[in-house]
This record gives structure tokens, sequence and C-alpha cells, in this order.
């Protein structure tokens, strides 16, 4: 015996998280929209951000090194030939560098157009590394505020039956079933919001780390840069 397409559609509406979205009302629809944004934002910045896991100090003591021998040309090719972010803003400061003493730049402005160069670089890394990460800061907050919303309106309507029933039945049973499908938006505004807000602290984090190599690693080329100079002048 076989069920009839409308008893199955039926069916599948009466059961599971399809039941618990029709019974919690117009709201749960884009607290769901948000769900999927924020999934969506998630897997997108995960898979972005997952250079920043790598650790570059290997890298950064490697080029030290090369830069204190003077060998800048090889110290560029290695961060050229490396992948990341912090590489990339090394790189940048290096060809600055390089560049900058063939053409006998003043040792003093040298450093400063270093590391401005740097700094700029960096700007513009971390605001690539940041975006989507206010939708995530958002769906954090509003999720919620759409579930308080939902709860306040079923609040509303479930009261409104109350006084309605007043003398026909128990008021306790009559409240009983309203206040609980008004509870199901805040619910699930909170289930949506608490791992946006857990994955917007950690890629926060993430960035901020990053942030500390790049300041790290710039410090240490500028005073091995400035050194280098240094002895330059001394052998001259």
């Amino acid at each position: 015996m076989t069920s009839s397409p409308s008893l199955l559609a039926a069916g599948f509406f009466d059961t599971g998280a399809m039941k618990i979205l029709l019974e919690g009302g117009v709201f749960m629809w884009p607290i769901l929209a948000l769900l999927i944004l924020a999934i969506a934002v998630i897997i997108e910045r995960y898979r972005s951000l997952k250079l920043l896991d790598s650790d570059a100090s290997a890298l950064r003591d490697e080029v030290i090194d090369l830069l204190s021998e003077d060998k800048v040309e090889e110290s560029l090719e290695l961060c050229d030939s490396a992948r990341g972010p912090v590489p990339a803003i090394l790189s940048n400061g290096l060809r600055k560098y390089l560049v900058l003493r063939r053409l006998n730049y003043d040792p003093a402005q040298l450093e400063q157009q270093v590391v401005k160069s740097m700094e700029n670089y960096g700007v513009h890394i971390v605001a690539a590394l940041e975006r989507h990460l206010p939708v995530l800061a958002t769906i954090a907050s509003v999720a919620p505020m759409l579930g308080f919303l939902g709860t306040v309106q079923g609040m509303i309507v479930a009261f409104g039956d109350i006084e309605a029933n007043i003398g026909q039945q128990n008021i306790v049973q009559a409240a009983a079933s309203g206040i609980r499908v008004a509870l199901l938006t805040t619910a699930f505004g909170l289930v949506v919001g608490i791992p946006a807000y857990m994955a917007f602290n950690y890629f926060t984090g993430l960035i901020n780390d990053f942030v500390l190599q790049v300041e790290s690693s710039a410090a240490e080329l500028i005073e091995v840069v400035t050194l280098r100079m240094t002895l330059d002048k001394g052998d001259q």
C-alpha cells in the first residue's frame, strides 16, 4: 500500500524542523535566512583565514639571517616563494628597500619609506581579512533580537486567546501552548546568534594575532636594515 503525495507532504510539514519553523510563526523565516547567511560567511572566512594558522616565525628568522649577511635578493626570493600574508608584507618591505638602496636613497628616509610601505600594504591585507566579518557581527546581534520580537508577538497573540476564552477553558491550558510556540523564536534566534558571535570572535582573534606578527616582523626587519646601513657606512 503506497501513500499519496498529499499525505507525504502533510507528514513532512507536521514533523521535525519544518514543524517547528511553521509553529514559530513569521519571524522564524528571517532568522532561518540569517542562519544560512551565517553558515556561508563562516565557511568563506574559514577557508580564507586558514593561511593565518601557518607559523611564519621560521621564515622570518631565515629572512633576518639572510639580511644580516646582506643577501637582500635571496631573502626577497624566499618571501616570494612562501604563501601567506606575513611573507607578502615582508616581500613588500624588502622590495621597497632594495629599490631605494639601489637609488642611493638617504638612509633615514629609506627607513621611513620601508616602514610606510609595509604599513600601507598591511592595512590593505587586514581589510581583506576582515571582509564579511561585520555581516557576522550583525547576524550575532540581530538574530536574537528577531527571536525576542517573535516571542513578544506570540505572547500578545497568546494573551489575546486567553482573554477570548475566559470562562470557557482553563487559563493555564489556554496559555501554555501559545507561550510554548512564542518561545520557539527566541530559542531559534539564540541558536543562530550564539555560534555567529563565537565565530566572529574566533576570526577576530586570528586577525589580531596576525597583526601582532606583522608588527613584530616589521620591527625586526627595520632593525636589521638599520644595522646593515650602519655597517655599510662604517665600511666606506
